[in-house]
């Protein structure tokens, strides 16, 4: 396996994807990682949802491509039938498509409303750091993954389709599969742009 800097380095957003299928063991190590990452008071709020019907993914993929070309609307944006179809393809086509989802039971109970949104907040962040295991393991083997806040956007019909528990929020989808690109790197900060010394 890789040097972990040299991971973190070379992870990519891969957005173009081989047909060749994911076996589901190698997903479930995948998932595994999650659980090793930090959380706020060890709560682990996340929940995956690996998405293997065809049919369920397209139509999920059908409904938020309309919410989002409504959306995209009221922007005074109007979104063409190849836009449109690329973006369900891209959700319905998935080798694998993962949704990421936070859940706030178990989450520290506060008596005031400041710390209890506090406390959401850190269980976010939680779910992030549990993605981001997710995508530098799934690169560290081969595989590519790309992440997309599409669902965050429209939770209540995600729900509702899937008929996720109300206190089940979804809040990301991640695409994962055999890469069918070498994406070169975007550009990033410095250190000196982000990182301050008092």
């Amino acid at each position: 396996m890789p040097d972990l800097y040299d991971v973190i380095r070379q992870r990519r957003s891969i957005r173009s994807y081989q047909s060749k299928p994911v076996p589901k063991e190698v997903v479930q190590t995948v998932l595994e990682t999650v659980a090793w990452a930090p959380s706020a008071h060890n709560s682990q709020p996340w929940r995956f949802i690996v998405l293997e019907d065809a049919q369920v993914k397209r139509d999920l993929a059908e409904q938020m491509a309309d919410v989002w070309a409504i959306d995209v609307a009221r922007d005074n944006h109007g979104v063409d039938a190849k836009t449109r179809s690329e973006r369900v393809e891209r959700f319905a086509g998935a080798p694998v498509l993962i949704l990421a989802c936070l859940t706030v039971e178990g989450l520290r109970k506060f008596s005031d409303e400041v710390r209890q949104s506090i406390e959401r907040d850190l269980a976010v962040a939680s779910l992030g750091a549990g993605i981001q295991n997710l995508l530098l393991v799934a690169h560290a083997i081969g595989l590519g993954t790309c992440w997309y806040c599409a669902p965050a956007f429209c939770r209540q019909l995600v729900q509702e389709t899937l008929k996720i528990p109300k206190h089940v929020e979804p809040h990301a989808f991640i695409i994962l599969g055999y890469p069918d690109e070498q994406p070169s790197a975007p550009p990033r900060k410095k250190v000196t742009d982000y990182c301050f010394i008092l």
